[in-house]
């Protein structure tokens, strides 16, 4: 099973963390199945960007992004070449790491 190393964001994940996810799992389905609340605002349905993540190692292991994902990405905030709505980027057999950005463009955050 792959491992994700999550580095550390002040608020949903201080201390970072490693946790294992099966392959064909989202990013996102694997941070919230582990207890770290990262923003979702569109239920992952491939409509905003507030779940947003920059691969920091093992991008090249995630599913291939599709157009949708790439017109969504140019409005999130923070974004770099390695970003990807963790929504869509789903796990294969290798380890990646990932980082949460500080920032999103949800202003009227809700919790799930």
């Amino acid at each position: 099973m792959p491992v994700i190393t999550i580095l550390p964001h002040p608020e949903y994940c201080p201390l970072g963390d490693r946790i294992e996810a099966p392959a064909g799992t989202s990013v996102c389905e694997a941070l919230l199945e582990n207890g770290i609340p990262i923003e979702h605002a569109c239920e992952m349905s491939c409509a905003c960007t507030t779940c947003h993540v920059v691969v920091k190692q093992g991008l090249a292991s995630l599913g291939e992004m599709d157009e949708a994902e790439e017109d969504l990405l140019d409005r999130a905030w923070g974004l770099t070449p390695t970003s990807r709505l963790s929504c869509q980027a789903i796990l294969s057999d290798e380890d990646v790491t990932i980082e949460i950005p500080r920032y999103s463009i949800n202003h009227a955050r809700e919790k799930h």
